[in-house]
């Protein structure tokens, strides 16, 4: 029996109601509303080949403990969050995958031909295109849809968008022409490929990862071609309540600053004959330090200290995500972020006087119901992550008065990853 895309037969449906709850925060009525709207936009956009429309979701994501340590082969806890890429798709039989992106230009990739095109790198066709082919290098099914997708997946805030598109078409492939046999460690590894092979961008796994799995995250990468990951299930819906805050800054010309991070920590490491921190002895560095700070800067071997001590940050967070311990949590979140101020320093680049990153975490540290606080992502500009008390729309408020309702996003952590949405009621 075909789904009908209407807001009246979605809020009948009590499937539709169900998985929309358990995944966005937004009412039912206002998701049945974005649904409706992109079903009739897939329609109009291609007729009658749209026939026999399926929904699909890849959430955004969040790192919680494990701030710049992926590229050196160490840990992290990220998660996936209730904002999504939703996109309307339709299997089709002539080989060609075509994505309109509202309020983008429409991608149209022809999977026969799937070499890396130079004049694609940057675009979203080398994501498909790439995706496509590591599909067909693990011997798995391929074959062509149409999709139309929205995101709310802010850009520029950490939340990895880009991951998103890329765990939507993995998801849409496998279940479409693989029965849903791909497993989320696999696909995550597939994007990664795609980004780094296809789009031109040497990315690391945790993003994918968090993307792909959902719910909270434990991820190892000290072999990042089989990282160790471990899904939790987040234990803290009813304790906090979680808000990233976009409070400015461009990260046009960052790049360097970014890349400083791994220079100098890599630089570390190989004054221990390794290529990353991760298989250097923590003792042995300490004791060392002394002979370090005559050849290194001290932002050099700061950073090396975060880099240790944000290892076992994350294995005391995901202790705290088991033990179902909130006021540990939340000094895990808080001690993290201090580090990443102090220590790994990306909380502003250098010569930036306008510190959006210190003056938003400031402002928050003063609110009366913060629980946690740190910088988000990547740093040097853009977001920020707070915990506050549950229900506490105050904070949004307060902190919306000053960067702006649009710029501050109350969200949640939601257990499922990249998805076909099952729709079929049961009734």
């Amino acid at each position: 029996m075909a789904i009908l895309y209407d807001k009246k037969s979605l809020l009948e449906n009590k499937k539709f109601v169900e998985t929309v709850s358990s995944i966005y925060t937004v009412a039912p009525e206002e998701a049945a509303d974005r649904v409706e709207a992109l079903v009739n936009e897939h329609k109009r956009s291609f007729g009658a080949d749209a026939a026999d429309t399926v929904l699909f979701s890849a959430p955004g994501r969040i790192e919680i403990v494990g701030n710049h340590t992926d590229h050196n082969n160490g840990k992290v806890i990220a998660a996936a969050i209730s904002v999504d890429l939703l996109g309307a798709v339709s299997e089709t039989k002539d080989n060609k995958i075509v994505v309109n992106s509202i309020g983008y230009p429409s991608v149209s990739v022809d999977i026969t031909d799937l070499e890396p095109k130079e004049d694609e790198k940057g675009d979203s066709a080398a994501l498909v295109r790439g995706i496509v082919k590591a599909f067909v290098d693990r011997g798995l099914n391929v074959g062509g849809f149409i999709a139309t997708t929205t995101s709310d997946v802010f850009k520029g805030a950490g939340m990895s968008s880009s991951a998103s598109f890329e765990l939507f078409v993995a998801e849409v492939l496998n279940s479409f022409y693989n029965g849903g046999v791909v497993s989320a460690i696999d696909k995550a590894i597939i994007s990664q490929y795609a980004e780094n092979v296809y789009f031109g961008k040497p990315s690391g796994l945790m993003d994918q990862m968090a993307i792909s799995v959902g719910g909270a995250s434990y991820i190892d990468f000290k072999d990042p071609k089989a990282p160790l990951v471990e899904k939790m299930h987040w234990p803290f819906e009813n304790d906090m309540s979680v808000f990233v805050v976009n409070c400015g800054g461009d990260h046009c010309n960052l790049t360097p600053n970014y890349a400083a991070i791994m220079t100098e920590m890599r630089a570390i490491a190989g004054e221990f004959g390794q290529e990353k921190l991760r298989f250097v002895d923590k003792g042995e560095f300490y004791s060392s330090i002394g002979a370090l700070k005559d050849k290194y800067s001290g932002r050099a071997i700061l950073r090396a200290m975060h880099y240790f001590e944000e290892n076992e940050r994350v294995d005391e967070m995901k202790q705290a995500i088991a033990d179902e311990d909130p006021d540990l949590a939340c000094e895990l979140i808080t001690e993290s972020g201090f580090s990443s101020m102090t220590k790994l320093q990306n909380c502003y680049p250098e010569g930036d006087f306008s510190e959006p990153i210190p003056l938003a975490l400031s402002l928050t540290q003063e609110y009366a119901g913060t629980y946690a606080y740190r910088v988000h992502g990547g740093g040097f500009a853009g977001t920020i992550l707070a915990m506050v008390a549950p229900d506490a729309e105050e904070y949004g408020d307060y902190m919306g008065l000053i960067y702006g309702a649009e710029n501050v996003h109350k969200l949640k952590i939601r257990d499922t990853g990249a998805m076909r949405l099952d729709l079929e009621s049961e009734e």
